[in-house]
């Protein structure tokens, strides 16, 4: 038989096996805490060809090549859903993996422009956790988000709030994560 050791971002479940940790809990989620996200994330063509046909989006800043020529850009913009579902998605399997509602997305702002094969990275910074008022075994949870471009320029930032269990291990227990 082999001991397993602690090893980040897992925990034993058996003889020989680990399982991956998604989320956390509130005393996990401390105030001034920044997460920085990995791996990055490459946009791709399908990405936003994909979120253009889901929303209807007809703008041709975002699918014409001669509109943005004519109009002084040398590409078309990746349509900001795209940049903002990215970037939340990079940030769920640390923050919220075990979340039970999303309560807010406030401040979004788009800071600079993201193409087709712009890579992304996110941070995280926990901005109030504390224990929920009406759900006594869930925390509320404030962060700070922002996305970034391969050449470190910041473009997007958001805040979120949503909840997470008071109590992560006995989640992942009754869940089987």
């Amino acid at each position: 038989m082999t001991t397993i050791t602690a090893l980040q971002g897992l925990r034993p479940v058996g003889e020989n096996t680990v399982r991956e940790n998604v989320g956390v809990g509130l005393d996990e989620l401390t105030v001034g805490l920044v997460i920085e996200h990995r791996p990055g994330r490459t946009v791709t063509a399908t990405d936003h060809t994909l979120m253009l046909a889901l929303t209807g989006n007809p703008a041709p800043v975002h699918s014409d090549t001669q509109f943005c020529a004519a109009t002084g850009r040398e590409k078309v913009l990746v349509c900001g859903i795209v940049t903002l579902g990215l970037v939340i998605g990079m940030t769920v399997r640390a923050t919220s993996g075990l979340t039970s509602a999303n309560l807010a997305l406030d401040d979004v702002r788009f800071e600079h422009p993201v193409h087709e094969g712009d890579t992304l990275y996110a941070t995280t910074e926990v901005l109030e956790a504390r224990p929920s008022t009406s759900r006594p075994h869930e925390g509320v949870v404030t962060c700070r988000a922002n996305g970034y471009n391969q050449d470190s320029q910041r473009v997007l930032t958001f805040t979120r709030t949503f909840l997470v269990p008071a109590d992560a291990a006995t989640v992942r227990s009754a869940t089987n994560y």
